[in-house]
């Protein structure tokens, strides 16, 4: 993977100034600061002291806060400054400072500090021994709710509850089974026609944004019952959807860093204006599917059964809760939740394949077993024997997926916030109003979590002698997080990855253009920074 660079000295034929430097902001790109050398160096000294105060005022203004009662704080390794200085190898970073300490604070202020944890015991205790006092908290509430509203993922306490309790009986029944298999399967066989029209050419694609579009493709109908066929190209106003859906999901993401969002939203400039207008296109959309949903109830004429139309078979029993802005609310979350998330983990598992053949073909091998393939077949036809009992027989695939997802997890980093003072097991202290980070990406490289081969990428760990595999405690493999808010979409997403995973590699080989060049993107779902650029073969 390609490593951090400073930026280099100016071009020829581009001197910079004899009384100025040149300062690059690594973590703001565009931006080239010019300083004059005698403010660089009181800039320098103002930095130096304030980094040598901060854990000196930090640890007073804990004892303040504490009443003066000893009182036991994580070490501090570092703080925000350092971050940003970091950002573009943010998750690498914390890697390292979770290598020298199991727990550690990052100073935001000098009086204010957040908790990182790669230690399962703690991760058990905020996400399930002390739940009730862990959660999004407002902070995460007031960024997300502009475009997730009062959905599962942006709200604690009773909304959770109803939400988690209505939706944990259509996930956990045979309904959504039933409702996406086909769908998967014919996705798989759409991306899989697409993959065959440039195999065994010299054109490069972008795997990634084929996997983004096809997942996506999947998850829509699965909720809505409607087709987007964003891989084969959509109209005008589905683009437009899908547009403000991604760009409103990258504004809302970007508000955790900036300080002035507030100050935007409040007077509808800037990013809150272009977040205002791509959330009433999304509202449009969404809004305008739900009566046409129910305009079919109505005639008993429901094309397709979906999340939506099985909501609203509950509406009956609950018309006070379920109304249409709770319904908007509930499935556009699982939607952001799953379209990213099990492209990114697509992406990142081909890319692993390239680098171990061996897996790949052991892979192709039990696909096609298990799926009784004799050769010769269709892609359609390999697809319709795709089947839950061949799925079943697919555990080399699914412990390389799982493998895949302790290294490159979806979430890199998840966090709660502290309602009310806490001790964690380790028997330090940790205030109301902090943020405990749990950090998935970096419990999967940690030696004393995995062994020695932590940061090598071998599926055989969870397997037993005899081939099957080996569930880890999701404290230690916190992909899917844990406890009472684990994802709900764990088995959906699997079914996916492992029906389009076993498709792909019966009739196609991969390879990279560049390995070095990929590294991963700083957004909330993990995904390359320049795609996932590849060559077909056919096998």
């Amino acid at each position: 993977m390609s490593s951090y660079k400073e930026r280099g000295p100016p071009a020829s034929g581009q001197p910079a100034s004899p009384s100025h430097t040149a300062i690059s902001v690594p973590f703001l790109p565009s931006m080239d600061l010019l300083i004059n050398p005698s403010l660089l160096l009181l800039l320098a000294a103002a930095l130096a002291a304030a980094l040598v105060a901060a854990p000196l005022l930090s640890s007073v203004a804990m004892r303040l806060r504490s009443g003066g009662r000893r009182q036991r704080y994580h070490p501090v390794a570092g703080n925000n400054l350092q971050m940003l200085l970091h950002f573009r190898h943010l998750y690498d970073f914390t890697t390292d400072l979770s290598r020298r300490h199991r727990t550690f604070r990052i100073l935001t202020s000098p009086f204010h500090s957040d908790v990182y944890t790669c230690d399962p015991a703690v991760v058990e205790h905020i996400l399930r021994t002390n739940f009730q006092n862990y959660g999004k908290g407002k902070f995460n509430y007031e960024i997300l709710n502009d475009l997730l509203g009062d959905g599962i993922f942006a709200v604690d306490g009773a909304q959770w509850r109803h939400q988690r309790k209505l939706a944990s009986r259509e996930f956990s029944t045979r309904a959504l089974k039933d409702i996406s298999d086909d769908v998967l399967k014919k996705n798989s066989v759409r991306l899989a026609q697409a993959v065959a029209e440039v195999a065994d050419s010299d054109q490069t694609i972008d795997l990634q944004d084929w996997f983004v579009k096809s997942t996506m493709d999947s998850i829509f109908e699965v909720s809505f019952g409607t087709e987007l066929n964003s891989l084969q190209g959509t109209n005008a106003e589905t683009r437009e959807f899908l547009r403000a859906l991604d760009e409103s999901n990258e504004l809302i993401n970007r508000r955790y860093v900036d300080p002035l969002w507030k100050v935007m939203r409040f007077f509808n400039v800037g990013s809150a204006a272009v977040l205002k207008d791509n959330v009433r296109i999304i509202d449009d959309h969404v809004y305008k599917l739900i009566r046409s949903e129910i305009a079919q109830m109505s005639n008993q004429k429901v094309d397709k059964p979906s999340i939506l139309s099985r909501f609203l078979h509950e509406r009956p029993n609950d018309p006070e809760n379920l109304t249409d802005r709770y319904l908007r609310d509930i499935i556009l979350n699982f939607i952001l939740a799953g379209k990213d998330t099990t492209a990114g983990t697509l992406s990142w598992f081909i890319y692993l394949l390239c680098r171990h053949p061996r897996v790949e073909e052991k892979i192709f091998e039990e696909a096609k077993e298990a799926v009784g393939a004799k050769g010769g077949e269709s892609v359609e036809e390999f697809a319709t024997n795709v089947t839950e009992e061949s799925l079943g027989k697919m555990t080399y695939l699914h412990a390389a997926i799982t493998e895949t997802l302790r290294i490159y997890p979806a979430l890199a980093m998840d966090g709660k916030i502290c309602f009310s003072d806490d001790t964690l097991p380790d028997g330090y202290d940790v205030k109301a109003g902090e943020f405990v980070l749990y950090q998935p990406y970096a419990m999967g490289r940690m030696k004393y979590l995995w062994g020695e081969d932590a940061e090598i990428f071998r599926p055989e760990r969870w397997l037993d002698a005899d081939g099957n595999f080996c569930p880890e405690s999701p404290f230690k493999f916190t992909a899917f997080q844990a406890g009472p808010r684990i994802c709900l979409g764990k088995e959906f997403a699997y079914r996916q990855m492992k029906i389009f995973a076993a498709v792909l590699l019966r009739f196609f080989t991969f390879k990279l253009t560049d390995e070095e060049a990929i590294h991963y993107r700083m957004t909330i779902s993990l995904f390359m920074d320049s795609g996932l650029n590849v060559l077909v073969f056919r096998r």
